[in-house]
This record gives structure tokens, C-alpha cells and sequence, in this order.
């Protein structure tokens, strides 16, 4: 239901092309101080370093599918989130009735509850989201110039926390929450202190009562599921090390690389001596395929850290909260244009 942003060839070179450029200073440096200054006795044997690119190659490996299970475990939360909300819609037309009322009440002030409490869960979602947005110090992905200048940013930095809540609840119910440390939180409880409300005056019957404060008790769930992944960034002695190793590695293979081209150069010269003679310079292009892959993939691991810090590859909450939204709104009957519209994709991304 949800894409993500497929990044093609040319994206991922660009992505890449500071990194890219380092690696070319590096190995060129290095080829012509061997081939120039004749450096033939700096150079190390293929063992260790195959050995280090080995050790690299697994940390990478772990942090990848590590970094792969805090998406995947983000977007089973909200998944969760969705099929919530959409029984939660289904409950309150259901279970909000005067079938148990002392004093039955209008079928407009029926609706009228339903939407309040309806449109009160749109505003826990928005306040959910916006709080899944804000920056936390570890999250360093998206300031990076390569990020930036796809000119990426979810709706949540475009827009303020009040405004957005402001066409959901009331004035009253607006000051409350804003001056609360968990918002999200603070619009559970008026969810369950309205349900009560409603179950004293018999508009909602006692056993509809129970099972719609079981929602509210997922939701709590899944909010605290979130903010768990929020707030617990991936270990940093292993981001850390992850990314001292790959430098490690990429330093010290010139060393091996570079002696090894110079020693089939020499092979070469007595029947090829012009391609035998230069043939140290195709090491260049392979040193940066090699450590182009190494740090490529150790960057996509860095990128995967934060499923909600508003990057290409997270999971796009903004998106499927207003999904969330389209859907209880229209189920209320609700005219089409008095409905936002879905978030605009940009380079393929859903927020």
C-alpha cells in the first residue's frame, strides 16, 4: 500500500559521489607516490587485510539487518496503528447508541459524539507523528549535504504541532494538551475520560465501554512501542566501530592493492612495456569500486538507524496517518473536498 523511494543507478552514484571523491584522492595519492617516488617496499600482504575486510564485512552485515529490524519492527507498529483505528471507527458507530439510554438523546448529538471522538483519534495520530518527528542528537542522516539536496522533508517540518491539532478538538481540549509534556498520551486520557462520560449517561453501554477502552489500551501499546524505537537509538559503540573499521579497511587496502597491480605491470613489460609500465594505474578504478561498496553499504546501514527521523527510506508515518484519516472521515459520511487531501509524493517518497 505504502512505497518507498527506489533509488536508481545515477541517484545512488550521486548519493555517493563526496564519498567517491575522497576515495580517488586517496588511491591516486598513493599510485603516484609509488609510481613516481618508486615506494616499492610500502606495502603489506593480502592475509591480514583479507581477514580485516572479512571482520569488516560481517560487522556491516549485522548492522544492516539490525538497522532492517527496527524498520521492519516500525512499520508492524504502525500497521498495528492502522487496524486500530479502523475498529475503533467501526466501535463508535456501532456501540454509541440510545439502545441502553435512560434518557435517549438526539441522532444528531449520536453523530456529534462520534465525531468528536473520532476526529479526537486523528488528532492523537497527529500528535503521535509529529512526535516520531522531532529531532533527537543521534539522528545525523538527514543533515547530511547528499540528503539535503534532494530537498526532502516530511510534512512535520513544514508545519507546527497546534496548528495541525487545531481542526480536531476543541479550544479547551487544545490548551490542555499543548501544555503537556506527551501530547499523544494526554489525548488518550480525554479519549477515556469522554467514553466514561458517555458510559454514565448510557449513551455507550457498559460492555461497549470495556471494549473500547481495550482499544485505547492498544493504542497506548503501539504509541509505547514507537516511542521505544524513537528513543532508543542503535547502539553507538557499534555505529561507531561499524564506521571506524570500514575507514580502517579502505586506508589500508591501497597497501595491498596497489603492490599487486605494480608486480602484474612487471610481468607485462617484457612483452607489453608501455601497458606493463602503466598498468599500476588500474588499480584506481578498482580500489574505488571496492571501497565505494564497502562504504556504500555501511552508509545505507547508518541510514536505516532512525525509521522516523523523516529521511527517503523511513517509514512514512505521515502518510499513513492521513490514509487513516481519509479513511474514518469518508466512513462518516463526510463530503469529499471537506477531506485533505493525501500527501504529495516527491522522487518517489511517501513521508
Amino acid at each position: 500500500m505504502y512505497t518507498k523511494k527506489i533509488f536508481t543507478v545515477r541517484q545512488l552514484v550521486k548519493w555517493t559521489r563526496y564519498e567517491t571523491l575522497v576515495f580517488l584522492c586517496i588511491i591516486i595519492a598513493f599510485v603516484s607516490a609509488y609510481y613516481f617516488l618508486d615506494l616499492v617496499w610500502v606495502k603489506i600482504p593480502w592475509t591480514p587485510l583479507a581477514l580485516i575486510g572479512t571482520a569488516v564485512a560481517f560487522v556491516i552485515g549485522f548492522q544492516n539487518n539490525s538497522a532492517y529490524g527496527r524498520i521492519w519492527e516500525a512499520r508492524k507498529i504502525w500497521g498495528g496503528i492502522v487496524n486500530t483505528s479502523r475498529t475503533l471507527g467501526m466501535f463508535l458507530q456501532d456501540m454509541i447508541t440510545n439502545e441502553y439510554a435512560e434518557s435517549p438523546v438526539s441522532e444528531e448529538q449520536l453523530k456529534s459524539e462520534i465525531k468528536i471522538i473520532t476526529y479526537r483519534h486523528i488528532a492523537w495520530m497527529t500528535a503521535l507523528r509529529h512526535a516520531m518527528r522531532l529531532p533527537k542528537p543521534w539522528e545525523t542522516t538527514s543533515a547530511h549535504k547528499t540528503n539535503q539536496e534532494f530537498g526532502i522533508r516530511p510534512p512535520e517540518m513544514n508545519s507546527n504541532l497546534s496548528d495541525d491539532l487545531k481542526p480536531y478538538i476543541s479550544q479547551a481540549d487544545l490548551d490542555a494538551i499543548m501544555g503537556k509534556n506527551n501530547k499523544p498520551t494526554a489525548l488518550l486520557y480525554q479519549q477515556s475520560h469522554h467514553l466514561k462520560k458517555l458510559k454514565e449517561h448510557g449513551i455507550l453501554w457498559e460492555f461497549s465501554f470495556l471494549e473500547l477502552e481495550a482499544i485505547l489500551q492498544e493504542l497506548f501499546t503501539l504509541q509505547g512501542q514507537s516511542e521505544r524505537i524513537k528513543n532508543f537509538p542503535y547502539p553507538r559503540q557499534f555505529a561507531t566501530m561499524n564506521h571506524f573499521f570500514m575507514w580502517v579497511f579502505v586506508l589500508l587496502l591501497p597497501l595491498a592493492l596497489v603492490p599487486q597491480f605494480a608486480e602484474i605491470g612487471l610481468e607485462l613489460k617484457a612483452t607489453y612495456p608501455i601497458i606493463g609500465n602503466l598498468f599500476v594505474w588500474l588499480s584506481v578504478p578498482f580500489y574505488i569500486i571496492v571501497a565505494w561498496v564497502f562504504h556504500t553499504m555501511e552508509r545505507i546501514g547508518r541510514t536505516g538507524e532512525n525509521p522516523f527521523e523523516g529521511t527517503a527510506n523511513d517509514v512514512p508515518i505521515s502518510t499513513i496517518s492521513r490514509g487513516i484519516e481519509i479513511d474514518l472521515r469518508q466512513n462518516l459520511g463526510e463530503n469529499s473536498e471537506d477531506i485533505p487531501l493525501q500527501f504529495p509524493e516527491k522522487f518517489n517518497t511517501q513521508f
